[in-house]
């Protein structure tokens, strides 16, 4: 007995003919370009961050904080969630 089974498998396709692949590709490749985008603009528009006399603009800074006027705001931070009886009381008193 003869028992040829044919099978109709289409033929094989050339590697840049499967659209799957493509889409694998694509999520890397605009990866890679815009993080030469981004190289470029980095480079091409330098921003100074630090003043040139960072220093004392830092001393002012503190003195500003050092004054009175500004008491009740560093003393009253960060205590939205504390309870009433642990928060810190105003320099100029109860209830002002």
């Amino acid at each position: 007995m003869n028992t040829t089974t044919t099978t109709m498998e289409p033929a094989a396709l050339a590697w840049w003919r499967y659209p799957m692949l493509w889409m694998v590709i694509a999520g890397p490749a605009v990866v890679v370009v815009a993080s030469f985008v981004t190289l470029w603009l980095a480079l091409s528009r330098p921003e100074a961050l630090v003043s040139e006399d960072y220093y004392r603009e830092g001393m002012e800074i503190n003195k500003t904080l050092a004054d009175k006027k500004l008491m009740p705001a560093l003393t009253g931070r960060n205590h939205a969630a504390t309870p009433a009886d642990d928060v810190p009381l105003s320099p100029r008193g109860p209830g002002s």
